[in-house]
Order: structure tokens, then C-alpha cells, then sequence
């Protein structure tokens, strides 16, 4: 499945200089998906010096029509939905419909950033001499390091690569060894559009070897990651050698705080949702789960009938709700994590195996844990699975105060009927974004992102290309 693609360098697909490769797993069934391209340090260096070409080029292309181009990939990826979503299934394992929506999210992306080009809006100041004018103005930061994971493949990359063109940056976007082939066809739908060779560039390959190759090179000015804070620490200290603009929305433990006048059918059902999108491996995924002692078992009973109620199987099955655990390692770790909590004193209410009548797969059944305390390792660490711990709260400032006792601060959740409630929660949780009464955070229009341990720096919405430009005052005479 990967013949048709490579590492996509100067315009053109191509096979790796030392022809290597690596093995694609399909997480649902264990067989070989195919075997993708694997980089040299040579193709390293042939990427480098095509991203600093196509920058060249690209930097001086209106905004207008970098506009007209960007907003034909919006469009080819909306015709190419269905391939896009297929690729996801196979990589990823999950279902069709969350593949689906990830590539139309993907579409709104590049199309927002499309508009986003004519909007990079400069400003002129007052000067205090009267023969002297004051102008501000943006311009495109450079070659750019793309780092994407796994997870959400394509929406992740099209954040990247999307804000980049409209910046007018070129890129060269490193996917996961796991999911190469979604970001390749996405690669190849950008080829198709117009874009000239050696502004988007794709390696695929070893993550470490290909990142410590790109930072170090003196043509990347920026370098953006989406992945674990472990990583990001890694990243950050590498940048630091050459001082490089780093954006990072790392790791999350978002918490899920339901109101003593929250509608709990209804925040039941919106933690279903925000939960087992992608079988909870997600970095904004609910990781835990405070709810106001009135409502606990109410919403413990409700929580538990919806999540019994979820179908677990292989994503190409249309009637499947929950596919896969991606990988194999990630599987593990979960079912580690499952172990500590029941020996930390942790009651599983449902799940906390693999389920039967599946031969083959990473497949693990949703769980929902009651008797949690805040120092157990699942409050701790982020579980990144399918993993619901439920706690209790009596007053405001007592679950403000144990929300806030995390080193991440990606994502909140809050359900009530008060917005009053509302507002003095968002206000109070130490998190980047803060969604009330829906599970939706991630939009085209919104920026997202995090602060302490997950991060910093924003993408999507109005303020993500602002990460991609450089600022420039200039004081003119006026002779």
C-alpha cells in the first residue's frame, strides 16, 4: 500500500537513498498493513535543502494566491474522504466515522487557514516625531519542522502544514512510523493543488534519528510537536542549541467536573462522548472525573449502562463504536495501569480486561473505576485509553483545588446549569481550554493548546499562524 509514496522531496515521491523500509501494523487484525518508506540521513539532507528552496519561492507568492491554492486542498480532501478515513481504520484501527470526521475537520483547517493568509494584519503606530512614520509587520518565520504522532494523523498534520503555507513557511512534516500513510496521501492531495516543489516535504522513518537531524540543522527556524511532555522536554533541550522557535501541546489529564445541577443525562452522556472518541486516546480525553457527592451515583449508574452499551471491533465495521488500542506497547501499558489501580484499592465497576471472542487485535474493554483516590498512579499518570475514574467532591474550592493538582493544563470539562457556575469554573481550572456542557473542544476556529507541563503555544484559529510569523518593527524617516 505504501509503493505509490516514499519520502516526498523537492515535489517528487521517492524511494529512500538506501532503499529501507519498515513494517505497518493494522491494529485490529495484527497483519501487515505494508511496508513504508524508511529515511536516510542522506534524504534528511535532500528534504532540508528542498524545504529551503521551496521557502524562497513560497515566501514571495501573494497572499491571495497562496489563499487560492490552500483552499483547493481543503476542497480535494472533502472528494477524498473516504480513502483519507480508510487509511485512519487501517493505521489507527479506529472507527470509519470518527475517520470521516477527522478528514472533514482536516478540510475546515485548510480552509480556515486559507482565509487566515489575507489576514495577517500588520499595524502602523503614532510616532512621536513628526518626520517619522512607526510600522509593524509580519513575515514568515522559515523552513519549518513538523513533528506529528499517531493519534489523530491527519487532522494533526493538516494543523501543521495548513498554518505553515498560510504563514508562508515551508515545512517538512515528519509523520509517526504507525500512521505514514494517511499523512502520505494527504501529502500527495497537497502536490495536487498547486504548491510548489519544496514547500511541503514528508520523511518517513525513525523518529529520533530524523528530529535530531532536522533540529540540528541550521535551516529550520521553527519546529512544531504535538506529542508526549517526556518528548517535548527531549525536543525543547536540542532547540535550545540553536535557538529555535518551538510551538508543543503535549501531554494532558483533563478533568471532568459534573455540578450538583448539572443534568446528568445529559453530562453522562457528553463524558461518553468525550471520552471514548478514539478509545480515549486522545489529549484532551476526560482522564478524570469529579463529581458533586449528591450526583455520584446517579452519574456512576448511568455512565456505566451508556459505556456497556458501546460495540467494540474491527473500525471498517460500520456498527463498531470502539476499535483498537493503536499499538501493541500502548496496550500494555494500559492493562499495567489497570493492575495498579485495583491494587491500589481501585474497584472496577466494568471492563478492566480484553474482551472475549477476538483472536487477534489490541483490543481492551472500556473501564470505569469507583474507590479512586487523587494520589493513585491513574490520577498521576495519563491514561491515554479507554480508563474512566470516578471520584466525588463537596465544594467548590475543594474541587478546584484537586483539579488543579496536575503538572499538565490541557483541557477541562464542566457540566451545570449555572452559568455563573460555569464561568467560575472555567476561570478557576488551570487548563488551556475549557469546554462547558459539550465534549467538543478542537475546531478549525479556536486555538488550541495548553500550559504548564503540556505545553505552550497555540494552533488552530486566529492566533496559530501568529506562531509561524516573525515580527518586524521598522521606525522610517521620512526625508
Amino acid at each position: 500500500m505504501y509503493r505509490k509514496f516514499g519520502q516526498f522531496i523537492d515535489g517528487k515521491w521517492r524511494s529512500s537513498s538506501d532503499n529501507e523500509t519498515y513494517e505497518v501494523i493494522n491494529p485490529a487484525t495484527e497483519e501487515i498493513i505494508g511496508k513504508a518508506s524508511k529515511a536516510s540521513s542522506d534524504d534528511v539532507e535532500k528534504a532540508l535543502k528542498s524545504a529551503e528552496k521551496g521557502f524562497a519561492i513560497w515566501k514571495n507568492v501573494s497572499p491571495w494566491e497562496r489563499a487560492t491554492i490552500i483552499r483547493k486542498i481543503a476542497d480535494l480532501i472533502r472528494k477524498k474522504n473516504n480513502e483519507l478515513a480508510k487509511w485512519m481504520t487501517l493505521e489507527t484501527g479506529k472507527p470509519l466515522s470518527e475517520g470521516l470526521a477527522e478528514a472533514s475537520g482536516s478540510a475546515d483547517i485548510f480552509e480556515w487557514n486559507a482565509e487566515e493568509t489575507k489576514r495577517i494584519y500588520g499595524q502602523t503606530v503614532q510616532s512621536r516625531f513628526k518626520d517619522t512614520r512607526i510600522i509593524i509587520n509580519y513575515e514568515p518565520v522559515g523552513v519549518v519542522a513538523a513533528l506529528s504522532p499517531w493519534n489523530f494523523p491527519l487532522i494533526l498534520a493538516a494543523r501543521k502544514i495548513s498554518t505553515a503555507l498560510a504563514a508562508g513557511c515551508s515545512i517538512i512534516c515528519k509523520p509517526d512510523v504507525i500512521t505514514p500513510g494517511t499523512v502520505m496521501e494527504l501529502t500527495d492531495i497537497i502536490n495536487q493543488c498547486g504548491v510548489p516543489p519544496g514547500v511541503v516535504n514528508l520523511l518517513s522513518g525513525d523518529p529520533a534519528t530524523i528530529t535530531s537531524q532536522l533540529i540540528n540543522s541550521n535551516i529550520i527556524k521553527k519546529i512544531s510537536l504535538t506529542g508526549s511532555t517526556r518528548v517535548g522536554k527531549l525536543i525543547l533541550k536540542q532547540a535550545a542549541e540553536k535557538i529555535q522557535r518551538v510551538t508543543m501541546e503535549l501531554s494532558g489529564h483533563a478533568p471532568f467536573i459534573v455540578h450538583k445541577d448539572a443534568d446528568i443525562e445529559k453530562a453522562t452522556d457528553m463524558a461518553i462522548a468525550a471520552k471514548y472518541r478514539n478509545n480515549g486516546q486522545v489529549c484532551i480525553s476526560p482522564s478524570r472525573f469529579y463529581i458533586h457527592e449528591s450526583k455520584k451515583e446517579q452519574f456512576t449508574k448511568s455512565f456505566v449502562e451508556k459505556t456497556l452499551k458501546l460495540k467494540i471491533g474491527n473500525g471498517m465495521d460500520k456498527e463498531v463504536h470502539l476499535g483498537p488500542i493503536t499499538t501493541k506497547k500502548r496496550l500494555e501499558e494500559i492493562e499495567k495501569l489497570v493492575e495498579a489501580t485495583k491494587k491500589e484499592g481501585g474497584k472496577i465497576l466494568c471492563g478492566g480486561k480484553r474482551p472475549s471472542g477476538f483472536n487477534k487485535g489490541y483490543f481492551y474493554e472500556p473501564t470505569v473505576f469507583d474507590n479512586i483516590k487523587d494520589n493513585f498512579q491513574i490520577m498521576i499518570e495519563e491514561p491515554f485509553g479507554p480508563l474512566s475514574p470516578i471520584l466525588t467532591f463537596s465544594s467548590f474550592d475543594e474541587v478546584i483545588k484537586r483539579a488543579n493538582n496536575q503538572a499538565a493544563g490541557l483541557a477541562g470539562y464542566i457540566c451545570t446549569a449555572s452559568l455563573k457556575l460555569a464561568n467560575e469554573t472555567s476561570e478557576a481550572l488551570e487548563t488551556g481550554m475549557v469546554a462547558v456542557n459539550t465534549p467538543f473542544i478542537s475546531n478549525a476556529e479556536t486555538p488550541f493548546g495548553g500550559i504548564k507541563q503540556s505545553g505552550y503555544g497555540r494552533e488552530g484559529g486566529s492566533f496559530g499562524i501568529k506562531d509561524y510569523l516573525n515580527l518586524k518593527y521598522t521606525h522610517l524617516g521620512i526625508l
